[in-house]
């Protein structure tokens, strides 16, 4: 919403950057999780790889669900800047990845 005597904000193409971006993070994770998800299967199947496994998967989904509602904000006309919540709960989510994707690797 607009202030009287004011002008539209015009984002140009910020907010498509910004979605592609999010989108090549979520490519990346993605990529990450499989490649561990991998390297699990094709080891000994031990209560720790399953688990790990497990963790590595959940941590992946969780992930998908902050980046894929930041690209449904993104996509509206105005879009809403991110929260401090779900800033938070991307960089929690891409560091427990890679933790727990070097834990399974290593």
């Amino acid at each position: 919403m607009t202030r009287p005597g004011t002008a539209a904000r015009d984002a140009g193409l910020q907010p498509e950057r910004t979605r592609l971006a999010w989108r090549r993070t979520t490519l990346a994770c993605s990529v990450t999780a499989v490649l561990a998800l991998r390297q699990t299967l094709h080891g000994h199947g031990s209560p720790v790889e399953v688990t790990g496994a497990a963790v590595i998967a959940l941590v992946w989904v969780a992930f998908l669900w902050v980046a894929h509602r930041r690209i449904r904000q993104l996509a509206a006309a105005r879009p809403a800047g991110l929260t401090p919540a779900a800033a938070v709960g991307a960089a929690a989510c891409a560091v427990a990845l890679a933790v727990f994707a070097m834990a399974v690797i290593v």
